[in-house]
């Protein structure tokens, strides 16, 4: 039998009983999980009840196996996305069983052995100043190490993103359990810290499997010279592997920038945006304003403000022309220093269609950004958000862009942000609903993992669910406007007609104080009390302001109802968007 079974973009390893996309494992219950299994091990052949039953319930366990039994197979068939009545997969035998009827690749245990590429993890390197205020160089470090080690070419070497590297900063867990974690074959881990002339950093390799030392070494170093430095550890780490670096995707030959004072304020900025709240966002804005004013030359700092800028509208702070405007300034002044940053060329993309819906442009700023570094996990998002959602309603292949993602920056808030809305978008509730409670896991003080909360909660007719979370991602954002709106149309749709009404109100009362309303926010109430007319008035308001939230106008679930109504058919045209049949039924 083989180890590895592959079937349309799902891997299964029948021994392990682990499911991945890509490489990125992926979360599904025992139950379901074991019924997929056993009808794995016999593709095309009937796997009866009674086998199930005994696969699932040892013996004298006293269930009712026919009601538990179909629930198992019904949450599979959600997990997967495929029907019943219309299956793709798994075909039933009425009162006989299963069986399982795609196409399935089985992978001998010798083929998966050579496959895999080392994964390697760079831990937050320590500050070991003993000063609190060089908390930034020690987070500098760590970031900068890890770009050099994207040098190598991405198919010899896996190095996991920044994002996921700070999650484990002061962490208590031991190696071994970080790297079962993450799948970790090995860590880089190291001390920082500077004076007013030198830094010196101390670094180790350590192979996970027996937590051995593999390599260690101290550098002392010029604050003017770190570039060299980093980029020499990378390659004494490649070195002990094997590799030599090549100048890969993202891969950088020259300092970002000679001014020291500039360079110390951007990495202060990076360091805000660790922890992602307005007053950090405001304080990172400062600081690379500032590194641009010591040197304006700084690609990387107009690169990172237009990065801000496209937060600043993802989050609802500010009207997206107005963000559009400013971050494609940043945008294009980064591009005309230095026209290899694909960031800068994908965030470029988003501003256009926040600004005027230039979906052609989209399609060729988010091309170029694919050219110049594929494998970066945010050029993915990016890609993921548009075109292949918007205008082109790809979900399958903008999902497995994000699984891709995933795979290097598994614990990223704005990666697992997007797989919930992918997922909600094509009607697979359970497992939008999954990554929404993982990412309230992981960051239980982030406001967003609330918002999806609600919204796939409430597309799953869990209102009460939706609700609190509603509520509480409002309560965490410091009263986001754009989450308001998004807990009022949960609220109207649950029969709560006068609290949606309360939340029309604050919405009015905020915008009178000239706080930042979107007009998606009205629509949403007004949609949830079935005012469809005063809806439509919020929605063309909408489509004028380039709202961001209705960019995923031809997949909404709410929206369904209102796709035969003239009125929608002219939003469509305003946004230069063709209508669509939906991709997966629900």
């Amino acid at each position: 039998m083989a180890v590895i079974v592959r079937f349309d973009r799902f891997e299964v390893d029948l021994l392990s009983h682990r499911i991945s996309v890509r490489g990125t494992t992926l979360r599904l219950r025992d139950q379901p999980l074991t019924v997929l299994v056993a009808l794995l091990e016999r593709p095309g052949q009937v796997v009866t009840r009674e086998e199930l039953q005994h696969r699932l319930w040892p013996d004298g366990v006293f269930v009712d196996y026919d009601n538990l039994l179909n629930t198992a197979v019904a949450r599979l068939r959600d997990f997967l996305g495929d029907s019943a009545d219309r299956p793709r997969f798994i075909e039933t035998l009425p009162k006989h069983g299963y069986r399982f009827i795609a196409p399935v690749d089985e992978v001998t245990h010798a083929a998966v052995a050579s496959a895999p590429r080392p994964r390697v993890f760079v831990l937050p390197f320590m500050n070991t100043s003993g000063d609190p205020g060089q908390d930034y160089f020690a987070s500098a470090m760590t970031d900068e190490i890890i770009a050099a080690l994207a040098r190598f070419p991405p198919d010899t070497l896996a190095v996991l993103a920044r994002t996921t590297s700070f999650h484990y900063k002061d962490t208590r867990k031991d190696l071994a359990t970080i790297g079962r974690e993450l799948r970790l074959d090995y860590v880089v881990e190291g001390g920082a810290r500077r004076d007013a002339a030198q830094a010196i950093l101390t670094v180790q390799l350590i192979r996970v499997s027996d937590q051995s030392h593999v390599w260690a070494s101290r550098y002392e170093a010029r604050l003017d010279d770190l570039f060299a430095t980093e980029r020499a550890v990378a390659e004494a780490v490649g070195a002990k592997l094997g590799l030599a670096p090549d100048g890969g995707p993202g891969a950088r030959s020259r300092k970002p920038t000679e001014n020291l004072e500039a360079l110390t304020l951007f990495r202060q900025g990076r360091h805000y945006l660790l922890v992602q709240t307005p007053e950090n966002f405001a304080a990172a804005k400062r600081c690379f304003e500032q590194a641009i004013e010591r040197d304006p030359g700084f690609a990387l700092a107009h690169d990172a403000l237009a990065v801000l800028w496209w937060y600043y509208d993802f989050m609802g702070f500010a009207p997206s022309k107005t963000v559009a405007g400013i971050g494609m300034a940043y945008a294009l002044r980064a591009l005309e220093l230095d026209d290899s940053l694909a960031e800068s060329h994908a965030v470029l993309g988003h501003f256009r269609w926040l600004f005027d819906y230039d979906w052609p442009a989209v399609r060729r700023h988010v091309d170029r950004a694919r050219e110049l570094n594929p494998t970066s996990p945010m050029v993915r998002v990016w890609y993921a958000m548009g075109p292949l959602l918007a205008p082109e309603c790809r979900l399958e292949e903008a999902i497995d862009e994000l699984l891709a993602a995933a795979e290097s920056d598994p614990l990223s808030v704005l990666v697992r942000s997007w797989l919930s809305i992918m997922f909600h978008l094509d009607r697979q509730d359970d497992r939008a609903i999954e990554e929404s409670r993982l990412i309230i896991e992981m960051e239980p003080a982030n406001c967003v993992g609330y918002w999806l909360e609600c919204t796939n909660c409430r597309a799953k007719g869990l209102f009460d669910e939706a609700i609190a979370a509603g509520r509480k991602s409002v309560e965490l954002s410091g009263g986001s406007m754009m989450m308001l709106g998004w807990l009022g149309l949960a609220l109207g749709e649950a029969g709560r007609a006068d609290e949606a009404r309360g939340v029309l109100a604050e919405l009015q009362a905020a915008a009178d104080r000239q706080v930042y309303v979107p007009p998606t926010s009205f629509a949403w109430t007004y949609l949830g009390l079935g005012e469809v007319d005063n809806a439509f008035v919020w929605l063309d308001r909408a489509v004028e302001a380039c709202d961001r939230m209705m960019v995923p106008i031809q997949l909404y679930t709410f929206f369904d109802p209102l796709r035969g109504d003239p009125r929608f058919a002219a939003l469509l045209r305003k946004m230069k968007l063709e209508p669509v049949n939906r991709v997966r039924a629900s």
